[in-house]
């Protein structure tokens, strides 16, 4: 496959492009393909790209000035090798050799190059210099007096080099090369400039105005390159250093498309890979922005994807999200190619490993599963962690049928892929027959601790209860639980098997009175993903301190026949905002830190001893590791929706964060700090923040 953009020398790779295709259509003169590339325009492009190639209302312009600034001065060998590979949108390869070939030539005839060339000799034009487009004549360059001599802006894809495993599982200091900075999800940097002496001179280095819109997605930073995905499917890269935009992709959505958020984007080989709103897998070429393929998502109707992708030993994996009967999934391709490898049913069917756990549900009939936040992998032993959520189908399996089983499998489970066959090699259920919408869904951190004296591989994960559980990597053993102190419904938790025991007075449905509960099934914890400073073994944590009234009610938010009520917990001192301090050793808290507004940002643990995270009242806020105290503050125009990194660039740390109120945490609580209102006018940012110099 054919990904190297501007980098590749023009001949070479249009012989390349062209090799296998027959000497005849390689030979023949663009007019000579020009009938059968309009019927075929016609028949698979115009209702996307318009009439005239001009753009229509799903896809941009393939001819003028637009189009160039993207594609001129390429072979056509490689607009060619795009076209043939990526259109249309998740059919690429669908048609002909010959037909793709004629397409090409369409537009390169349409773009002004001689119809007399062949698709191996020909070249697409120059871009228009600023004079060609200035038609009106005003606003152009004069040269009567020459431009003082000034510095050439660096080149950050100079020294390009693919991204490999090992920059994934152990990523260089400066970089922040992966969701929750590596494989390992512990969100943490050895970065060490910014302490909590000096803390308080971070000011703002650079800003950048994004699309409006719900934006979670934490940037990621490789040598001095931001990647950030946009609200509306846009892709971004900036210098790192000054904010300066290198290039910017823009996906045509199909109308009607609920647009989603997404926590994360992946870098591999030479590509960016994100999924999209419309259910596809799309790679771009990490230095242009340009697409390198572009998939559909097998089997996803009806599905969400709001977490992103995991790419580990050279397979891309994504987790959906759904309320559709059947339940979710969680997909994976090969990430050089795209090539679809296997898809994983989150809610076990008849016959398969844990189908007999649903009270006799038919197939057709179960729900939930879904899967909203991304994986981690583990190198050591070369497993993909991934959590998955509840159902809020709680009826039919709330009462247990005679000698049934209704644990609800995967449900609120951790699952251990190989990632390249996607067999299963272990599963571990942190909440059977969730009745309370209290999903086990999130990051899942892994970490060297002692664990009852003894050195132990594990990975730590946590649901909106604020229970975390430890569980060895290699085989799925419960190993213990740290409570954050909040919940008030789990009486029992077995020491050998983990298995948690509800109080059956709390259990809610339309036969029985109003149950009051802590936490609210909005969390307590809930979307912001957590910090480990392996160091101290310390685990931080943000959540709410809220309860919930499940009301019965004949339909219901959930099907067993309750809707669900905030409250403040009857104790409440008015600070509903909660960062905990865990160490994940002992299962104590080592310390808390409560505020008014509640938190809505992940959070950034840095080798001096800081802490970063944000907050609904638009605050942007740094903490001591070591004992939670406050020690930097800066307000942001929007609310902080994303988690914080932290990079270098030229040896010069910087930490960001992006804004773009719409992740689930941000319409939570209202009305109990009625002093603190969302903001009416929404806006998204990146913000970047260095010491000042």
């Amino acid at each position: 496959m054919i990904r190297s953009g501007l980098l590749l020398a023009g001949a070479g790779l249009a012989a390349l492009a062209l090799a296998g295709s027959g000497s005849a259509q390689g030979s023949a003169t663009l007019a000579a393909q020009m009938d059968a590339g309009r019927t075929a325009y016609a028949a698979n492009c115009a209702a996307c790209h318009g009439d005239d190639l001009a753009g229509g209302q799903f896809a941009g312009t393939l001819t003028g000035p637009v189009f160039l600034s993207t594609w001129g001065e390429l072979p056509a060998g490689e607009l060619l090798e795009y076209i043939s590979t990526s259109m249309p949108p998740g059919g690429g390869g669908r048609l002909s050799d010959e037909t793709y070939q004629a397409l090409t030539a369409l537009i390169l005839v349409e773009n002004g190059v001689d119809p007399e060339l062949t698709l191996a000799s020909a070249t697409l034009p120059e871009p228009p210099t600023i004079e060609e487009q200035n038609a009106l004549g005003i606003g152009g360059i004069s040269t009567f007096y020459p431009f003082p001599e000034w510095e050439e802006p660096v080149d950050r894809f100079a020294d390009y080099t693919p991204v490999t495993a090992d920059m994934l599982d152990a990523p260089a200091p400066e970089n922040w090369m992966a969701w929750r900075r590596g494989h390992e999800g512990q969100g943490f940097s050895p970065l060490t400039q910014i302490t909590p002496a000096n803390v308080s001179d971070l000011s703002v280095a650079w800003a950048q105005a994004l699309p409006v819109g719900p934006t979670m997605a934490e940037p990621l930073v490789r040598d001095g390159v931001m990647y950030v995905h946009a609200y509306g499917e846009e892709v971004f890269a900036f210098d790192a250093a000054t904010g300066r935009q290198l290039w910017r992709y823009r996906r045509q959505m199909p109308e009607g498309t609920l647009m989603q958020g997404k926590k994360t984007i992946a870098l591999w080989d030479d590509m960016l890979i994100l999924a999209t709103s419309d259910l596809h897998m799309l790679a771009l070429d990490a230095r242009t922005g340009r697409p390198v393929w572009d998939v559909a998502i097998p089997d996803a109707e009806n599905t969400r994807s709001n977490g992103g992708p995991l790419v580990a030993d050279g397979v891309v994996m994504i987790g959906l999200a759904t309320q559709r009967p059947g339940g979710g999934l969680i997909a994976a391709f090969d990430a050089q190619t795209g090539e679809h490898l296997w898809n994983f049913d989150t809610v076990a069917k008849s016959g398969t490993l844990g189908g007999d756990t649903w009270n006799e549900v038919p197939d057709a009939e179960r729900q939930g599963g879904s899967v909203w936040t991304s994986g981690s992998y583990d190198a050591e032993t070369g497993l993909a962690l991934w959590g998955v959520a509840q159902t809020y189908d709680t009826g039919p399996v709330r009462d247990r049928v005679p000698g049934g089983n209704n644990d609800g499998l995967f449900t609120n489970s951790t699952l251990a892929f190989e990632p390249r066959t996607g067999e299963l090699v272990w599963y571990f259920q942190h909440m059977p027959n969730d009745q309370y919408d209290l999903d086990w869904v999130f990051e899942r951190v892994i970490a060297d601790i002692e664990v009852g004296g003894e050195e132990r591989h594990v990975v730590i994960t946590g649901g909106k209860d604020g229970l975390f559980d430890t569980l060895d990597v290699r085989t799925g053993e419960y190993l213990d639980t740290a409570d954050m102190g909040f919940q008030t419904y789990i009486v029992d938790i077995d020491p050998e098997t983990g298995r948690k025991t509800a109080d059956l007075a709390l259990l809610p449905g339309r036969d029985r009175d109003a149950v009051f509960m802590c936490p609210h099934a909005g969390g307590g914890r809930n979307w912001s993903p957590t910090a480990f400073a392996k160091d101290s073994a310390k685990l931080f944590v943000n959540a709410r301190d809220t309860c919930m009234e499940m009301r019965p009610t004949e339909q219901g938010f959930l099907s067993s026949g309750v809707d669900i009520y905030y409250s403040a917990p009857p104790d409440s001192d008015g600070n509903f905002g909660i960062l905990q301090g865990i160490d994940m050793e002992t299962g104590e808290v080592a310390w808390e830190h409560r505020r008014r507004a509640p938190y809505n940002a992940g959070i950034l643990a840095t080798g001096s001893g800081l802490l970063f995270t944000g907050a609904m009242d638009r605050e942007f806020l740094a903490y001591d590791q070591s004992s939670g105290e406050q020690v930097w503050r800066s307000g942001l125009t929007g609310v902080p929706n994303a988690s914080p990194i932290t990079y270098a660039v030229d040896g010069k740390q910087y930490v960001a964060v992006v804004t773009g109120m719409g992740n689930p945490l941000a319409f939570g609580l209202p009305d109990f700090t009625p002093e603190l209102p969302i903001p009416e006018v929404n806006s998204s940012s990146v913000y970047v923040f260095a010491l000042d110099e």
